[in-house]
């Protein structure tokens, strides 16, 4: 596939700063000299080679030992932090543009007064980037140069980071443009749009400029900016972004105080009723907008003082903000954005939390536990250094924000826009990172910085708004007309935080954690008008469950005479209803539809649905449920479909019962010293287990001697009956054979044994076999085989022509090995990991429903599948565990495509029985040993160094693969980035990485 415009630009900017370091050289003695442009070793004298270490490199060895796992970690993280940071030749490309264009708006020409409404002086090629509801406004407007033009954001600042590279220009708009009572009623708001109008209508001219848009700084719509990009070649490599800003000191911070007005009701409904100013609604949002366009400056120079103290600072913040991108936090309306983290980490440091001496590391550390346990949602924090009369409490913020955290100037609220939900994603993300950072068996690394996490990936169950129109009627019918001032007409933005709070309290103990998506920075021409609020991506929300409350069908409620009955009756409508209980008690109670395991797994879906239409006006129509998508691909039966759950409990439960009752029996010449299933259905994980079945005798006939039953000439060949394998063990005793045929022997005559005294205790309908033994019970066959401990190694033995005893592996003890005792081992482990995690079966179902479709079934075996997917659930860094069949199925998709088989071994710690050095072990004998391991090399308490169940299978011929990105219907994913998996050439990992990606 032909490489990207940034992909060349980045590989000749590689070239291009190759060139300029040129051969880098050691610093002590000389080991490498340049010849022939290669570096070449030179020989050591004796001195050099043993040449104490010096303070610095005692100061780096002492820092890999303390702060990380391995010195690997360490390398890995400053290779990332070269890899984000600008090349000095991208900081030339940049300062060369941002002066030209400095020059260019230097020469923007002035023109006449005229009314703020009156945009006939625009051409026709550009629009103003802002939704003017409602057309009337009084002022005046004129277009004049700007009295300044400075570098603002992460690029002076020294964070700023790759790929997509900003830089903001802040562009100060002239004080006669501007009237100090601007700030009421969206004046400022629009006369900065007009400016950035004219300021794009002057530049559109220019040859220096390349492409120009418009968008909005963190998806506010009150805030426009305009996108410029070089021309050339360059013009992917970076974005310019102009901020048009009021002069410093133009309007007074206690305008903006959060209690105060600057929308009047009279004005944005047009209904002419003025009313006193003391009664109209706080705006809020709407001040914090236009004092954000304020602080800038202020908020440089803060940041500015605060990192010339700390040598890691921007390494730090550089760290930070890989992290929030992997986790999609750091883009859209109320993201946790990198402005944000700088000024974290900047309070850090300030309040002494972190010393100035501290890595890079250690300060994305304290960054973690920092948000992990200081909830901003109760206690806000502020930069904010000694009193200010005219500058808000925290508890005052407090009211008017979900969000609290006030900048240095003790006016501004620099979270105004994020939700609680946001933020509690936020304090999720950074406590799940503090888990497994110190976990030697996971690779922190990749777990922290390298794996993105998108939310249909992160998420239990995922649901959309689509039609996001009808969020007006939303607004309508919860009266949220002073919300709508404030946010300037935005419904989208309005509706949003009472949808949430709707959805929290219906769903209560049901989830962990409530999350949505962040409604992406809108991008449109120059030359076309600002986009409607519903011109956006539907509005995802995303539920991680509560395993042991998520799938209830009954909310029980308060007592019918408690003052909180009215309030429970009032939240679920006509759905609540009174029910005496075996307690005694009579409470209100809603009930579900659910009974099979798939529709109480739905019950949420219900809810949410339910609650929508109730309170704001949203149809299930426009209600788009992710969560149980997939559960029609495993359904299975006759008569009644279902996802295979219930019978598969049947057929465990039927064998449970077999079980008890074999190790009850007496008269065998041997005890039974175990009984253990070998069979998928045993653990849940049989796509289609086997379903009892009630036999009609009329079409069997009866065999003479056996009394079997045999098929009729004359009718339908009847179903085919799966038998389940069971495993007996026998003790062992000195009366066993050492002869291969005479253990055979043995074994059928326990089968002839067991079926008898079943046959006589229980009347089972038993046929033995020299194999095995069949039992008909429940309408199910269950196939038991009895095993002696001792056979496979009797079938390694043999005696040479010389008398010789020869001990040698072969095919069939190793075969004989698998089927009696790992088999088993990992069916009853797995049925263990099942109770722990009731989706670990239907994930499982449904990833080797998948592998069967695609004809790989022969590839990947059901143990291998179920292998795979268990390794999800015992080491799901960076995410939880799966609580649904369809994000487990996602992952394992994931898992085939972008895990590196060529140069890991995948790990699966089953009863969490492998320690750090076992993996050290397992990872260095796999390294020793790779060329003669399987292609897909998976690792388990019982056998670390062979990977037996992928010994045979699959095989792959070594070709160049590559796998790319694509757009999927609801979020972008990133499939692979791992170079060294391109000599992984099977067809299973490409259809793996096409299917999950479409």
């Amino acid at each position: 596939m032909k490489a990207t415009a940034e992909e060349q630009m980045e590989q000749s900017e590689s070239k291009h700063d190759e060139e300029d370091e040129g051969p880098t050289r050691a610093k002590r003695g000389k080991p490498e000299v340049v010849q022939d442009g290669f570096l070449r070793p030179v020989k050591l004298s004796r001195g050099d080679l043993y040449k104490p270490p010096t303070a610095d490199e005692l100061n780096q060895l002492k820092e890999a030992e303390s702060l990380f796992h391995c010195s690997l970690l360490k390398m890995q993280m400053e290779e990332l932090l070269k890899e984000v940071s600008l090349s000095e030749r991208r900081k030339k490309l940049i300062d060369s543009f941002v002066q030209s264009v400095t020059e260019q708006l230097q020469t923007v020409p002035q023109t006449s007064e005229m009314e703020l409404s009156d945009l006939s002086w625009l051409s026709g090629g550009v629009k103003v980037p802002f939704v003017l509801v409602p057309k009337a406004a009084k002022g005046k407007f004129h277009m004049a140069p700007p009295i300044s033009v400075t570098i603002i954001g992460s690029y002076p600042l020294g964070t700023c980071t790759k790929p997509g590279i900003s830089v903001d220009l802040a562009v100060a708009i002239p004080a006669d443009v501007l009237h100090p009572k601007d700030a009421l009623n969206q004046r400022y708001p629009r006369k900065r749009a007009i400016y950035l109008a004219g300021l794009a209508q002057h530049l559109a001219a220019s040859p220096a400029i390349g492409a120009m848009r418009y968008s909005c700084l963190h998806g506010n719509r009150l805030r426009p900016i305009l996108l410029l990009s070089p021309p050339g070649k360059d013009s992917s490599s970076f974005t310019l972004r102009l901020h048009a800003c009021p002069p410093p000191g133009f309007f007074k911070p206690s305008r903006f105080h959060p209690q105060r007005n600057n929308i009047r009701t009279d004005w944005y409904t047009g209904l002419g009723s003025s009313q006193p100013v003391t009664s109209e609604p706080p705006t809020p949002h709407y001040n914090s907008s236009v004092l954000g366009d304020m602080l800038p400056r202020a908020h440089l120079q803060f940041l500015t003082a605060v990192s010339s103290q700390c040598a890691a600072f921007a390494e730090g913040v550089a760290l930070l903000k890989v992290w929030l991108r992997q986790r999609e936090l750091d883009q859209g309306v109320g993201c946790f954005s990198g402005f944000l983290g700088s000024m974290l980490l900047a309070y850090l440091l300030s309040c002494h939390r972190v010393s100035n001496t501290m890595t890079a590391y250690q300060l994305l550390r304290n960054s973690l536990h920092f948000l992990a346990f200081n909830d901003l949602t109760e206690n806000g924090i502020t930069l904010a250094k000694g009193p200010d009369s005219t500058a808000p409490s925290l508890a005052e913020f407090h009211t008017a924000f979900q969000v609290v955290f006030v900048d240095p100037s003790g006016h501004l609220n620099m979270c105004a826009d994020m939700t609680a939900c946001t933020y509690k994603q936020v304090q999720h993300e950074a406590s799940l990172s503090l888990q497994f950072w110190d976990d030697p068996t996971v690779d922190g690394f990749h777990a922290l910085l390298m794996t993105p996490k998108p939310m249909i990936r992160t998420s239990d169950h995922v649901f959309q708004l689509c039609e996001l129109v009808k969020l007006q009627s939303c607004c309508k019918k919860l009266n949220l007309l002073s919300e709508l001032m404030d946010h300037s007409g935005n419904y989208v933005l309005t509706a949003l935080p009472f949808i949430l709070s709707l959805l929290q309290r219906g769903l209560g103990q049901r989830v962990r954690l409530l999350t949505h998506s962040l409604t992406p920075d809108p991008e449109w021409p120059v030359g076309s008008d600002a986009p409607k609020y519903n011109a956006q991506p539907p509005l995802s929300f995303g539920l991680l469950l509560n395993p042991e409350q998520a799938a209830s069908v009954l909310e029980r409620g308060p007592p019918a005479d408690s003052p909180k009955a009215e309030e429970f009756r009032q939240l679920w409508g006509s759905r609540s209803e009174l029910r005496r209980f075996q307690d005694g008690d009579i409470t209100e109670a809603v009930v579900w539809e659910g009974e099979t395991t798939c529709q109480k797994r739905l019950v949420p879906r219900q809810l949410i649905t339910h609650l929508l239409q109730l309170h704001a006006d949203i149809p299930e129509s426009c209600v788009r449920y992710i969560g149980g998508m997939l559960d029609d691909v495993i359904k299975v039966g006759r008569e009644v479909c279902s996802t295979g759950e219930e019978e598969s409990l049947k057929v465990v439960q039927s064998y449970d019962d077999l079980s008890r009752k074999l190790w009850r029996l007496e008269g065998l010449p041997l005890s039974i010293t175990s009984v253990q299933g070998a069979h998928p259905a045993l653990r849940y994980t049989q796509v289609f287990p086997p379903v009892p079945l009630k036999l009609d005798y009329s079409f069997f006939d009866r065999e003479k001697l056996s009394r079997s039953l045999v098929p009729h000439e004359v009718k339908p060949c009847p179903v085919y009956i799966t038998p389940v394998k069971v495993i007996c063990h026998m003790e062992g005793s000195g009366k066993w054979p050492h002869d291969r045929v005479a253990i055979r022997h043995i074994k059928a005559a326990f089968h002839i044994s067991l079926g008898e005294l079943l046959t006589q205790h229980h009347h089972y309908t038993c046929q033995p076999s020299p194999t095995h033994l069949d039992v008909w019970k429940d309408g199910l066959v269950f196939r038991i085989q009895v095993a002696y401990h001792r056979e496979p190694q009797v079938l390694r033995e043999s005696v040479s022509p010389e008398g010789l005893l020869i001990v040698r592996d072969n095919a069939e003890a190793q075969a004989l090995e698998m089927a009696t005792m790992q088999r088993p081992l990992l069916t009853s482990t797995l049925h263990g990991l099942q109770q722990l995690h009731p989706c670990f079966g239907a994930v499982c179902r449904l990833a080797k429903r998948w592998l069967g479709a695609q004809l790989f079934s022969d590839d990947i075996t059901e143990d291998t599948a179920d292998l795979l997917v268990a390794s999800l659930f015992l080491q799901p860094a960076p995410f939880t565990p799966p609580g649904s069949p369809q994000v487990g199925f996602l992952r394992f998709l994931h898992l085939l495509s972008s895990f590196d088989w060529r140069n890991n071994p995948l790990v699966v710690n089953l009863n969490s029985q492998l320690t750090a050095a076992d993996y050290t072990e397992i990872k260095n004998d796999f390294i020793a040993s790779r060329e003669s391991l399987p292609v897909m090399f998976m690792a388990t308490p019982n056998d670390k160094k062979v990977s037996i169940w992928t010994k045979q299978a699959p095989t792959v011929q070594v070709r160049t693969h590559t796998i790319w990105t694509k757009q999927a219907p609801t979020v972008q994913v990133r499939t692979h980035t791992c170079s060294t998996f391109t000599s992984m050439s099977h067809p299973i990992f490409y259809l793996c990485s096409t299917l999950y990606t479409a």
